[in-house]
């Protein structure tokens, strides 16, 4: 077998458990509830479907449990291993739609006593569903599927907003443009390349100051700075030391009236220190085996962020011990110049994508693209309750205690439509929120779990209570008000008399 022919076969075999089998159980819910529907409202639910399903969810749920503890807290597994956990969740997130499944039938059983108690176009409305059980309680199921479904993806994607925010860690200023060597070709700028990408930043940002990080060429010879009583933190973003001209000191510093000295090395920090001298440490040549440490003078300063600390040292000093300096990246200060949007994909356009790539820090910004996923997923729970009583009028006896009721007119009709398309959603949304939210909140565990040694992130999630609150509350009154808007009233004509003999 060819390596494409076995790798396509392995991409559909897990392309299949991954997505076929939690599919497979959650579809369980459409045979459940067809077999617990009874022909009619006369007739009661099987409680034993009941007690079944209820029994294959709180099984379910546990099996999510399992799942979600696998991928808590600092536990780290390989890819098989972690793929293997998520899918234990997902076939349980499975297993627990499809055991709700007979809920739908005996929602609108318990519903039909309360109804009793509503006014006349109210009763007449719950009698209907219960009346079509079978056809209420396909299109309620899927609607709870649907319902679930975005649910689930609208509490799994504020959970990893969360704690990608967390994990967020600035590579620069806010608002600082950056421009470094692509990944894919790793290391500093050629003179070339550095002088290319120059004229394109000049050219879109005439007269703005371009500093720039530089580091050794041969990065075999060993080089070092280190200052006495001064802990560079370990998120700073360009760790113990950047090598740079006065356009790099102040962009660190924040700060345009920074002395600069070609000579003294500038310790950044936050931390309440007096710096008179650091110590270098360099190989004289690149093949030496020992070290050389020069002590030279520093002062201190204090770092416009946090993140900026580091010991800036001049790139003359590094010069003058024989190492030649290529630039590893180019910085317009935000301080200077603010980079809009538009200038960032002008830039990214002109420059050449095997050499560099434009980046401007504008902070943690969240994705957004899960949003058009939940709302056609609630759009069809939506479209999917609305079919369980839309479409048809009453029948003929049921119309005509409609009209009279409504003295002739329509409004008692209109508001028959609107309680039968509002009772199927909040029946399907209800649902939905019991499956979804469970769901959702366990498997974000599995989902973020670590397969690298790095240490993982865990921080409280955040649920989108008031969000799920509103899509429970907000379909149920979005189809009765559609209901209303789209009801049309059957005539129902009576039979002619029969002619006198």
């Amino acid at each position: 077998m060819s390596f494409d022919l076995a790798f396509y076969v392995v991409s559909a075999v897990v392309l299949i458990l991954f997505v076929g089998l939690p599919l497979m159980a959650a579809a369980g819910a459409i045979p459940a509830a067809l077999l617990s529907a009874p022909p009619n409202r006369h007739e009661s639910i099987s409680r034993r479907f009941v007690v079944v399903g209820l029994f294959v969810s709180f099984a379910s749920l546990l099996l999510m449990g399992l799942g979600a503890w696998l991928g808590h807290e600092d536990s780290r597994y390989g890819a098989l291993e972690s793929f293997g956990i998520l899918l234990i969740t997902l076939i349980g997130a499975g297993l627990l739609v499809a055991g709700l499944g007979p809920l739908p039938s005996w929602l609108l059983e318990i519903a039909g006593p309360y109804a009793e108690r509503l006014p006349l176009p109210f009763r007449l409305a719950a009698r209907d569903l219960a009346d079509r059980r079978v056809r209420a309680v396909l299109a309620i199921t899927l609607a709870m599927m649907a319902s679930a479904f975005g649910i689930a993806l609208m509490v799994i994607a504020v959970g990893q907003t969360t704690l990608s925010r967390a994990e967020y860690s600035p590579r620069a200023r806010p608002g600082t443009l950056l421009v470094q060597p692509n990944l894919l070709f790793a290391g500093p700028f050629s003179a070339a390349d550095a002088a290319t990408v120059r004229a394109v930043i000049e050219r879109d940002l005439p007269g703005v100051p371009i500093a720039q990080i530089e580091r050794p060429s041969a990065e075999s010879r060993f080089f070092a700075v280190r200052a006495e009583n001064v802990e560079i933190t370990e998120e700073a973003v360009y760790g113990n030391q950047a090598i740079g001209d006065e356009k790099l000191l102040r962009y660190l510093t924040g700060d345009q009236s920074t002395p600069y000295d070609e000579g003294t090395v500038v310790v950044i920090t936050s931390a309440e220190v007096k710096v008179d001298s650091v110590e270098l440490s360099y190989e004289i040549n690149e093949n030496d085996k020992t070290t050389t440490t020069r002590t030279v003078p520093a002062v201190g300063a204090r770092a416009a962020d946090p993140r900026m600390e580091t010991i800036f040292v001049p790139s003359k000093i590094v010069r003058d011990l024989g190492y030649q300096l290529q630039p590893e990246e180019l910085i317009v200060d935000p301080t200077l110049r603010r980079v809009t949007v538009q200038e960032q994909k002008r830039l990214d356009d002109r420059l050449d994508d095997a050499v560099a790539k434009a980046y401007v820090e504008r902070g943690f910004e969240a994705s957004t693209g899960w949003l058009i996923v939940v709302a056609v997923a609630l759009l069809v729970a939506l479209v999917c309750a609305l079919t369980a009583g839309f479409g048809r009028a009453a029948n003929a006896r049921q119309a005509r205690v409609l009209r009279r009721a409504g003295n002739g007119s329509g409004a008692a009709f209109r508001w028959f439509c609107a309680f039968r398309a509002g009772l199927s959603a909040l029946c399907g949304t209800v649902l939905g929120a019991v499956a979804g939210c469970p769901a959702g909140m366990l498997l974000l565990w599995p989902l973020t779990v670590r397969t690298t040694w790095e240490e993982p992130v865990r921080v409280p999630f955040e649920t989108p209570w008031p969000a799920i609150v509103a899509v429970i509350a907000g379909l149920p009154v979005l189809a009765a008000v559609l209901g209303v808007l789209l009801a049309r009233e059957q005539s129902h004509v009576p039979a002619p008399a029969a002619s006198r003999p």
